[in-house]
């Protein structure tokens, strides 16, 4: 009877594994939603406008992030050419929708004029 009750306690606690192992695989399955990769892509530019800009991450990323959607808006909050650039993205993610956000700042002096130095906001 010992024998069995040890067996059956190892057996459990080697389910009990594999059940968490498989969860962590389905968290793997679909990459989690993070501004971050948005932001690098706006960074890369040498000049920006103030606006707004969307678009579906999927055409950044790939089939995995289809239908999510981000959003930018770029406002200059300095004279010198500081950019503040807010950006958002929603989707799904295991099937409950998802909100993620993020604020930068980039430095661009080869931008034209925004709304600090006196020109009119493009939207």
């Amino acid at each position: 009877m010992v024998a069995i009750a040890i067996f059956f306690a190892g057996l459990f606690a080697i389910l009990g594994l594999v059940s968490g192992s498989l969860e962590g695989a389905r968290h793997l399955e679909r990459p989690l939603l993070d501004a971050s990769v948005v932001a690098s892509q706006i960074s890369l530019t040498n000049k920006l406008v103030e606006g707004s800009r969307s678009g579906d991450l999927g055409d950044l990323l790939g089939s995995a992030y289809s239908g999510c959607e981000w959003s930018a808006d770029v406002l200059e909050v300095q004279s010198n050419k500081l950019f503040g650039v807010e950006i958002v993205l929603r989707g799904q993610e295991r099937n409950k929708p998802v909100e993620c956000k993020m604020t930068i700042l980039l430095f661009r002096p080869e931008s034209p004029g925004g709304s600090m130095e006196g020109a009119t906001t493009r939207r």
